[in-house]
């Protein structure tokens, strides 16, 4: 298979799944026996039947060669994507070569790889039409601009009034008030086409009886919001940088216009998060040659997944376009060269000094930055009371891991990985300890180990 000559691991598969349950279904088929006609072509296409609860097998198709991400289809009801088929056949493919031989594709999934062509062809002329017409009346264009500043400082003026009647009467009477007055509140941001101040203020309403310290948490939550508010009054006075960094926490839409870097990059981490509304996936590169680090976001309605995904471990050339913004790493994924494929390559590490230094000075460019990417090296997971850290053995020196860290599964996929010897380990390090989302064994031939 051109691009694919070697299969994904089974780990790289499962990062591919939206959620546990799935994870758990799809590694149940991942053997041959409700299988038939599965077969995969040169051009990096897997298909497959697959025997269900009906009388007709579900029909299930993967692109893998998609310089676009891994896209799939499958005849089951399932709203999930991938659903357990495509993740069954992914992992039949990447671990018994007989059992997905080379082959001719069938109709059916001849059919839908062409529409996906052809849609993506015209999704293309759609967008160049759309871009062609909205920078036809720039005068319009910069009306719509001023209106919505306008909006945005009458919110951010009116949420000031509102942070200091909260520290006036105390912060003991938030408890009092209930999740009501802030969602009230977040509410009047959204009518403000404040987005991000909507955001925050959210948060803040989860903050009251949310266990010991909560009012020092608030107060904190509090003082950031305005500065955030404050940045934005008085933006014109702000370094160029900076002032766009508020723009973008407030909430306005800003456009990857920086110069696109073409390199060879390792998808790093991916995971989700979700509210009621919307799910987002964050997705972590780092480029082989510029060394840069990069962070793509992708968005699915509340309950779906979003659609750009990549697996962990793997690596594709591509061009990458930044966000303005001082201290953003967020970025834009242009045109992709090469299909996403496995790599042994690994980001340099630092040491837990390094990398709360880094952090310290990321947030210089933006305060409101919640946590920086850093690549620890040579660290061992260790206990610490009820607690673990990431410990460097030479300074002695550790980096407290975070509460839903130490929460989630993964940590006792690193303890089990590391054994009580030095891993290499990236996550995101902020002012509440490290998150670590990947994980690679002292030998150098060993593989990426997601732990989201």
């Amino acid at each position: 298979m051109t691009q694919q000559g070697v299969r994904w691991t089974a780990e790289q598969v499962l990062a591919l799944a939206p959620d546990a349950a799935s994870r758990k279904a799809g590694s149940k088929l991942a053997a041959a026996g409700p299988w038939s006609q599965a077969g995969t072509s040169d051009e990096g296409t897997v298909w497959g039947l697959c025997k269900g609860s009906g009388s007709k097998p579900y029909q299930t198709v993967v692109d893998v060669a998609d310089p676009s991400g891994p896209a799939y289809k499958c005849s089951c009801p399932s709203r999930k994507f991938p659903c357990k088929h495509a993740l069954g056949l992914l992992l039949l493919w990447a671990g018994d070569a007989g059992a997905v031989p080379s082959g001719q594709a069938p109709d059916w999934a001849e059919q839908w790889l062409e529409g996906r062509r052809r849609r993506a062809a015209e999704r293309t002329t759609r967008t160049g039409a759309a871009s062609g017409a909205t920078s036809a009346d720039p005068e319009a264009a910069r009306r719509r601009t001023e209106r919505r500043a306008d909006r945005v400082t009458a919110g951010a003026t009116e949420l000031e009034q509102r942070l200091s009647d909260l520290l006036r009467g105390g912060l003991a009477a938030a408890e009092q008030a209930g999740y009501g007055l802030w969602e009230e509140t977040a509410a009047r941001m959204v009518d403000a086409q404040a987005p991000g101040l909507a955001a925050r203020v959210r948060e803040l309403g989860a903050i009251p009886g949310s266990g010991a310290g909560w009012p020092v948490r608030l107060l904190e939550e509090c003082a950031l919001l305005h500065l955030l508010d404050q940045g934005w009054l008085r933006r014109e006075s702000l370094p160029e940088g900076l002032a766009t960094t508020v723009r973008s926490r407030v909430g306005l839409p800003g456009s990857a216009d920086g110069p696109p870097v073409r390199d060879r990059w390792l998808a790093l981490a991916q995971y989700d998060t979700s509210d009621s509304r919307l799910t987002t996936r964050r997705i972590w590169l780092h480029g082989a040659e510029s060394g840069r680090t990069a962070l793509l976001l992708s968005y699915g309605a509340a309950g779906r997944a979003p659609e750009l995904s990549l697996p962990v471990g793997l690596a594709f050339e591509a061009e990458v376009s930044a966000y303005p913004g001082g201290g953003q790493l967020r970025a834009a994924l242009g045109q992709r060269f090469t299909a996403p494929e496995p790599a042994d390559m690994r980001p340099p590490g630092v040491t837990p000094a390094e990398a709360a230094a880094r952090y310290g000075e990321a947030l210089r460019d933006d305060p409101w930055l919640d946590s920086y990417p850093v690549t620890l090296t040579g660290v061992i997971p260790t206990p610490d009371d009820d607690s673990w850290q990431l410990a460097d053995p030479d300074s002695g020196l550790a980096l407290p891991l975070t509460p839903s860290a130490r929460s989630r599964p993964g940590l006792w996929r690193l303890v089990a990985l590391s054994g009580g010897a030095p891993v290499t380990v990236f996550g995101e390090c902020g002012h509440r300890g490290f998150t670590p989302l990947t994980a690679w064994p002292q030998d150098p031939t060993g593989g990426a180990v997601s732990l989201c």
